[in-house]
C-alpha cells in the first residue's frame, strides 16, 4: 500500500523545507497531499514564492463535523511541518494544526518538523517531552518548561527519534526528506533518491 504524508502550509513558510521534502518524497512513490493553513490553497513562503497548495486543512477535516482528528489520522503515515519564522508561527496559531499533529503522534505516525517548527510548533504541544531533536541554531533556547521536560536537543543535522524526525534548517532539508523516506519506504529507497539527486 503507498505511503501517504501531508505537508501542512502556513504563511511565511520556508520554501526550501517545504519544497525539497515535497520533490523527494513524491520521488520515492510516496504520495505527498500538501494542505494550506487559514484561507484557500494559495500560501506564500518566506521569500514571497507562491506555491498552490492541493487542498486546505479544512477541506480535509470538514467531512467530520465533530473534528475527529484522531480519525483523520488514520488516513495518514506522516505529517511534515516546514519552517520559516512566521510559518512556524501561523501554525503554532492553528488549534487544527495542533489538534491534527498530537493525534498523528499519538496514533504512532511520524512527526516530521524542521528549522524553528520543532521550537515554535511542538514544543507547546508536548511531542519534544523526553525526545531528542534538533532546530534551527538558537531556537532550542526556546523550549524550557514542564511541557519539554526531559528533552534532549542536539547539533545533529537531522535527529530521528522514534516516529520524531526533526532537522535544523533549510541546508539540511535534502537529509530530513532522506530520513522521512528511509523510515516510510526503507532506507534503499532513500539512497536511490539521494543518488539520483547528488545528496
Amino acid at each position: 500500500m503507498m505511503k501517504k504524508a501531508l505537508v501542512l502550509l502556513a504563511d511565511g513558510f520556508e520554501e526550501v523545507e517545504a519544497i525539497t521534502p515535497i520533490d523527494y518524497l513524491r520521488r520515492a512513490g510516496i504520495m505527498v497531499t500538501t494542505a494550506a493553513i487559514f484561507g484557500g490553497e494559495m500560501v506564500k513562503g518566506s521569500h514571497n514564492v507562491g506555491i498552490l497548495a492541493d487542498t486546505t486543512l479544512e477541506k480535509l477535516t470538514a467531512q467530520d463535523s465533530k473534528q475527529n482528528f484522531a480519525a483523520n489520522a488514520a488516513d495518514w503515515d506522516a505529517v511534515v511541518l516546514p519552517g520559516g519564522g512566521m510559518g512556524s508561527e501561523n501554525l503554532a496559531a492553528s488549534a487544527a494544526v495542533g489538534s491534527f499533529v498530537k493525534a498523528m503522534a499519538a496514533a504512532g505516525k511520524l512527526v516530521c518538523a524542521i528549522c524553528a517548527a520543532p521550537a515554535v510548533v511542538l514544543a507547546p504541544l508536548g511531542l519534544l517531552k523526553g525526545r531528542r531533536f534538533t532546530c534551527y541554531p538558537g531556537m532550542e533556547a526556546q523550549t524550557s518548561g514542564s511541557a519539554v521536560s526531559g528533552a534532549t536537543w542536539t547539533e545533529d543535522r537531522v535527529v530521528v527519534d522514534g516516529t520524531l524526525i526533526t532537522s535544523r534548517g533549510a541546508g539540511t532539508a535534502g537529509e530530513f526528506a532522506a530520513a522521512i523516506i528511509g523510515k516510510l519506504a526503507g532506507e534503499a529507497e532513500a539512497e536511490k533518491v539521494g543518488k539520483a539527486v547528488l545528496l
